[in-house]
């Protein structure tokens, strides 16, 4: 049980910290702060905070630094998100003045525009789209082997791939997959249609054409890429701003990481709170220990839930943070329904 001093203290060391990036000694607490007491006594404070594992020492310095712990404990405690001023709102909506044809390209944009304004690697994820219903496919001949596949659905998401035919394949028997595609699968969930991909689709296809294997293997790929989740990454090198202390081995871990889609999903995980943070360890990565994530849901009325997030280093300030992220969700999403709604009046 922390005493008021001490959380007094173990709170001016976090928002210290985070603002001048140098560990924090006893003179500088009495400095910058107003606590009332000798610098003996806060020396003292610092050292009982230290042994209950919400302060660490430093080598190179007198002073301490929160612990994982002491991040914690401000965040679920004593943090109070800082309001955002009036330009900084002005900066978010002037970036999503811009026309936008898809809402895929909306989704792209906030991950840019997040990744800008906190100089962190800034994650961003579409409206869950599992329900959409399919409602227009259709397979376009660039040349002999070359065949762009294009689905639509009733969200307004567009999913298009340039793939190369099997050899041998009959170019003619491309109508007959679009016929058969849009008689069998139109009106039907994404996720029935993949379902469908898998057990009825093939055997009709065999009925007509017997070289469809390779196209087959082609067109799963696209409805599934259609199915999972949209995410879109801003500011991946932004890592190096904040990487001093970072071997090579630790950087290419990373920066893989980044690249995988599935695990940067599963990183997000499922929310129970609008605004969560995980920090250090909590984030169940080795390489990721000294990192901690800030994710934020929005709400997109009948296109469903989607994630934004922003991972950086644990003496990220936090209250700043967690205000941005609470004002940018709600921009988000704002823009979102407002484009979902003109896209109806059409």
């Amino acid at each position: 049980m922390l005493t008021e001093r001490q959380i007094l203290i173990l709170k001016s060391i976090v928002i210290l910290f985070t603002k001048y990036g140098h560990p924090v000694g006893s003179k500088t607490l009495l400095d910058e702060t107003d606590i009332d007491a000798s610098s003996a006594t806060v020396r003292n404070e610092m050292v009982r905070l230290e042994e209950m594992g919400y302060l660490q020492k430093t080598h190179s310095s007198s002073g301490r630094v929160p612990s994982k712990k002491g991040y914690r404990f401000y965040v679920d405690y004593l943090l109070h998100p800082t309001t955002v001023d009036h330009d900084k709102v002005e900066t978010i909506q002037k970036a999503f003045d811009n026309p936008f044809f898809q809402i895929d390209e909306i989704v792209v944009k906030s991950a840019e525009v997040l990744s800008n304004l906190t100089s962190y690697t800034a994650i961003s994820l579409g409206p869950e789209i599992k329900e959409s219903k399919l409602t227009g496919f259709r397979l376009v001949p660039l040349n002999e082997r070359r065949v762009m596949a294009i689905l639509v659905t009733d969200k307004g998401h567009i999913e298009e791939q340039i793939f190369t035919v099997p050899k041998g394949f009959d170019l003619n028997n491309l109508e007959k997959i679009v016929a058969l595609f849009n008689d069998q699968l139109i009106g039907h969930s994404l996720v029935e249609v993949f379902k469908m991909l898998q057990e009825d689709v093939p055997l009709l296809i065999h009925k007509y054409m017997r070289t469809a294997e390779g196209m087959m293997e082609l067109i799963n790929g696209l409805f599934m890429k259609a199915v999972r989740e949209r995410m879109h990454i801003g500011g991946k090198m932004n890592m190096l701003d904040y990487s001093d202390n970072m071997d090579i081995h630790q950087f290419k871990s990373i920066y893989s990481f980044m690249e995988g889609n599935q695990d940067l999903a599963s990183l997000l995980g499922q929310q129970k709170q609008d605004i969560e943070v995980r920090i250090g360890n909590e984030l169940n990565i080795e390489f990721l220990a000294n990192f901690s994530l800030i994710s934020a849901t929005y709400d997109v009325e009948e296109l469903g839930t989607g994630t934004i997030a922003i991972l950086g280093p644990t003496n990220m300030p936090y209250s700043k943070m967690i205000g941005l992220m609470d004002v940018f969700r709600n921009e988000l999403s704002k823009k979102i329904i407002d484009h979902h709604h003109s896209m109806d009046d059409y």
